[in-house]
């Protein structure tokens, strides 16, 4: 992919490449007005932090070395490499004053599937000090890339130092990342739904197109018209389903709305000067764009969001447990008095009370640090964390009804499945999703 620094996605991020550079212009622009400065500029000039109003030279390499600090687990490479495919467009999108040579160099390290050796813990939202730091290190061959042989060198200069690691890079990866793997899962659990509809002769009229134009929630139009297109016509057995089915185009719909916020923020992001300070025109602005404020609340949205929408999936999966729906016998069973599909219902609120866990808003806390100098935090790296985190239980709920309404509608034309473990049915389905999602 061709990164210009205006146009990167969440996909594309998700992607980790290979990638090509299709302008440096407006680096260079940057980086020969950061040279040109004479009076003092952050970072450069001057130390950081509560270290603003001291004089400095020659600092940016004792900077790097200092902040390299993280702790915990390494990181995936795939969330390493995200990062590097991020902070690679954020310098193409111009204003950081680093030397413009440096981005071939870190297009070579993505290309090659070299990437830092990146430590969990050491961000609270206001710039990736420690993971960037580290991969600075890596340029300058005081630390060793991860991947098969040598890693690409940089001469990194003193000047570098700070331009480079003032950025959220790493938090803006994993929440491109959280984003498009939650897109896909909600992109298939209309699919699922579909067949949980089908399993029970759900109604198909609150799906109506008059229905939706009357409440005009974009999200929510848009889940039921596919839906919609997903259902056989045929007539309503019953006046009103269970909110599982009556309301899934409106609870669904929300989560949607949820995402594509979410989305939008990140993305504008991703193709964002986030720099401090910023070089522009003749002039250094000190700023605050590195405060990652946006993020971490729509990505509090999106966790909160995804909530409900597990919720009536469970819902779902209760219904298709009661023969008064299903015409079958109590959970799926293939005999009288068997427990067939009933431990789903565990498995699937299990991981519903994990994406409850992870729902918790993090822009609730903050942080004063630096001897009072930076003293506000948006903790959106906790929450593109989390985001992560809610994958696998949402995967896993969804799972669970697919394997449920599968067992439903196999049962209505071959009945009588013995009790059996049904751990590698929710492998497959886990599958399934990735694949039909993918």
């Amino acid at each position: 992919m061709e990164l210009d620094g205006t146009s990167l996605t969440c996909a594309q991020v998700a992607t980790g490449g290979p990638v090509s550079i299709a302008s440096l212009d407006r680096a260079r622009a940057a980086w020969r007005t950061a040279r040109s400065l004479t009076g003092p500029v952050y970072g450069q000039s001057t130390g950081v932090g509560a270290n603003k109003d001291t004089s400095v030279q020659e600092g940016g390499f004792d900077l790097l070395r200092s902040h390299a600090g993280g702790a915990g687990p390494l990181v995936s490479e795939r969330r390493a490499r995200a990062m590097l495919v991020v902070r690679l467009n954020q310098l193409l999108a111009g204003g950081s004053g680093v030397d413009p040579a440096l981005l071939p160099v870190l297009a070579e390290a993505i290309n090659g599937g070299h990437t830092p050796p990146v430590r969990t813990y050491g961000a609270i939202g206001t710039g990736d000090l420690t993971a960037l730091a580290t991969t600075a290190l890596c340029l300058l061959g005081e630390r060793e890339w991860r991947g098969s042989g040598p890693g690409p060198r940089f001469p990194l200069s003193s000047a570098d130092a700070l331009p480079f690691i003032s950025s959220g890079a790493a938090t803006l990866a994993d929440a491109a990342l959280a984003v498009h793997q939650v897109k896909l899962l909600l992109d298939a659990a209309i699919g699922v739904a579909a067949r949980t509809f089908t399993a029970v002769n759900a109604s198909a009229e609150p799906l109506a197109r008059a229905v939706h134009e009357a409440r005009p929630q974009p999200g929510q139009a848009d889940v039921a018209a596919r839906l919609r297109g997903l259902l056989a016509s045929e007539e309503a057995v019953r006046v009103q389903d269970p909110y599982g089915f009556r309301a899934f185009a409106q609870v669904h719909g929300a989560t949607v709305d949820a995402l594509a916020r979410a989305q939008r923020a990140v993305e504008v992001d991703l193709n964002a000067a986030n720099e401090n300070p910023l070089f522009d025109g003749e002039l250094a602005w000190h700023n605050g764009n590195f405060h990652a404020a946006p993020i971490a609340l729509a990505l509090d949205a999106l966790r909160a969001a995804l909530v409900p929408a597990a919720q009536l999936a469970t819902a779902r999966l209760a219904t298709l447990m009661e023969p008064a729906y299903t015409g079958l016998l109590p959970f799926l069973a293939g005999r009288q008095g068997d427990s067939g599909a009933m431990i789903l219902e565990y498995v699937a609120h299990d991981a519903l009370a994990e994406l409850r866990l992870l729902s918790a808003p993090v822009t609730g806390g903050t942080a004063v640090i630096s001897r009072g100098t930076e003293d506000h935090a948006s903790f959106a790296t906790q929450a593109a964390r989390a985001a992560l985190r809610c994958v696998e239980p949402l995967e896993i709920v969804l799972a669970c009804e697919l394997v449920a309404a599968r067992r439903a509608l196999a049962e209505r034309g071959a009945p009588g499945e013995r009790d059996r473990p049904l751990d590698t049915d929710l492998d497959a389905a886990r599958e399934e999703l990735r694949l039909v999602s993918g």
